[in-house]
């Protein structure tokens, strides 16, 4: 790499994970090559970084972006089945299903295909870095690069990283991060736990409201009441576990 400055980025997976990810970091000025498995998936993550709830057209509607800055994004996506048009990326980000076999067979393959200078981040919601690296060989260019859902909305960006992990690699995924508008946290890599900090705060939480309602201690709207009401919580624990059940996450 010529320049330590990251200007593409490399996309696996779609969906609304990939998809979000690729539009933010598109409407922050860095290409994008979001490779999936058929051109109906490619379909379909494209439709809904133009017209999904919170889409491109939807930030021109609210005053963000204007029709040019949405035009001019969208520009910056190629769409592709071709595993090899991710092969020169300065930064690789990983979003497939939650599948640990699934991941390490797919970090094996991009190690080996990826420009070897090149960062691999994955945006697992938890499995440990330690379970996922055997299968990467440039350790200290591998990291978490976790974003929240829905990606465009969500400010929060967790940066994992183990004891391979070099320091430019975190503070080159931070850049990354910020330049595309969120917040960035530093997140050290535990193995055996799953879900990094606020993951593991909130499943906490969700837990001890579900023992407070199965004891009958308070019924489930005052539970929701009591965090919204007293740590003004945007809605309640028991409220995000059923938008989760309903595909929130």
């Amino acid at each position: 790499m010529a320049s330590e400055e990251i200007t593409t980025v490399g996309m696996l997976g779609g969906g609304v994970m990939g998809g979000g990810i690729a539009q933010v970091l598109a409407v922050a000025g860095y290409r994008v090559v979001l490779r999936d498995l058929t051109p109906e998936l490619l379909d379909k993550t494209r439709e809904t970084i133009v017209d999904g709830r919170f889409g491109l057209r939807a930030g021109v509607q609210r005053g963000k972006l204007t029709d040019a800055d949405m035009e001019t994004a969208l520009a910056r996506i190629a769409f592709t089945t071709e595993m090899g048009e991710l092969r020169d990326v300065d930064l690789l980000v990983e979003a497939v299903p939650e599948n640990l076999d699934l991941k390490r067979k797919v970090f094996a393959e991009l190690d080996a295909l990826v420009r070897p200078d090149a960062v691999i981040a994955t945006n697992t919601s938890g499995f440990a870095l330690a379970d996922l690296s055997p299968a990467v060989s440039r350790k200290e260019r591998f990291a978490g690069m976790h974003w929240f859902s829905p990606v465009p909305a969500m400010k929060l960006v967790e940066i994992i990283y183990t004891l391979e992990t070099s320091e430019k690699t975190v503070r080159r995924l931070q850049a990354v991060g910020e330049k595309a508008g969120k917040v960035t946290i530093r997140v050290k890599d535990a193995p055996g736990k799953y879900g990094f900090v606020a993951n593991r705060i909130y499943y906490a939480a969700v837990a001890e409201a579900r023992k407070i309602l199965e004891e009958g201690v308070a019924t489930e709207d005052d539970i929701n009441k009591a965090m919204v009401y007293g740590f003004n919580w945007p809605v309640g624990p028991l409220a995000m576990t059923a938008g989760a059940r309903s595909g929130w996450k």
